[in-house]
């Protein structure tokens, strides 16, 4: 069983790293392993998919104006062509793909996911890898800043051209997200920026294309595993780690949006590669195992 508190503590964790390019699935499981948890139960994977649910749910209130223009502009071009013009209408084949690109790979990889990957080891390794690659995008987006800008925005496209083929490489790379410690967000906001898209916008793109992501992985688990969480974990600490992650999340959102548009990602780049070290120094001297 999980503790009410330690729901708490989890459910702060998740909704402060969903979003941030750190990897909020590394760092529970970082926080669980430290609250002696077995990261490779089927309850605590289950537990950890769950509670992301709140931090959507958060998404979806803050960006709720954006979503419904979207499906309004989608809707109305599957009947009108001249619609079909419209970026808006264009965004939503964007997420459409993307989504049905991640669902389907990251559903065929599922047991790889819940098993193997669940270690330190990968989350480690995923952390320092991945920022090498959040490095290089963020360096091509920044060489792409239109002159006189006063953000450090980077990248030569607004959300405005965003169409259904930067949905489905984005897609496509969200799934390297599945290994623990790359971070869905790192993984596809540098996508989009290596797609020439401009920081603020690929930072929007990865909370439009998370949303029904998460949404469908934690609705997934909480079906699929239902008796895991109701014998092991419990579906009252579920349900508090899923109520805090959506209250800390929202909030989190507010801020990662302000900070895109006026900095670049070092300082998160710098952290994850901290993160990594460290977590690899403590598996070398047994403080910690693995799994």
């Amino acid at each position: 069983m999980i503790d009410w508190w330690h729901a708490i503590l989890l459910g702060i964790v998740e909704g402060i790293t969903e979003f941030l390019p750190i990897s909020s699935t590394g760092h529970l499981t970082v926080a669980e392993k430290l609250l002696g948890l077995n990261v490779s139960d089927p309850g605590v994977t289950a537990f950890t998919a769950i509670i992301q649910v709140g931090a959507m749910i958060a998404s979806i209130i803050y960006f709720w104006s954006d979503i419904v223009r979207f499906a309004t502009a989608w809707f109305g071009g599957l009947f009108n062509a001249d619609k079909r013009k419209e970026s808006d209408y264009k965004m939503g084949w964007a997420i459409i793909v993307g989504f049905a690109i991640t669902g389907s790979i990251a559903f065929a990889l599922r047991h790889l996911v819940e098993g193997p990957l669940r270690s330190l080891w990968a989350v480690a390794i995923g952390l320092i890898a991945w920022s090498i690659v959040m490095f290089i995008a963020d360096r091509v987006a920044e060489r792409q800043v239109p002159t006189g800008t006063r953000a450090i925005g980077g990248g030569a496209r607004d959300e405005s051209t965003i169409t259904w083929v930067d949905g489905a490489i984005i897609g496509l790379v969200q799934v390297v997200s599945l290994v623990p410690g790359v971070s869905r967000s790192g993984a596809t906001i540098s996508a989009g920026m290596l797609r020439g898209i401009d920081r603020v916008s690929a930072t929007r793109m990865s909370f439009f294309l998370g949303i029904p992501t998460l949404v469908a992985a934690g609705s997934w688990e909480a079906a699929s595993a239902a008796g895991d969480i109701g014998a092991g974990v419990g579906w009252v600490s579920t349900g508090i780690g899923t109520v805090v992650s959506g209250v800390v999340a929202y909030f989190s959102i507010a801020w990662l949006l302000k900070f895109v548009a006026h900095n670049n990602f070092t300082g998160f780049i710098i952290y994850r590669v901290l993160l990594g070290v460290a977590i690899i120094a403590l598996l070398l001297t047994g403080t910690i195992s693995a799994v």
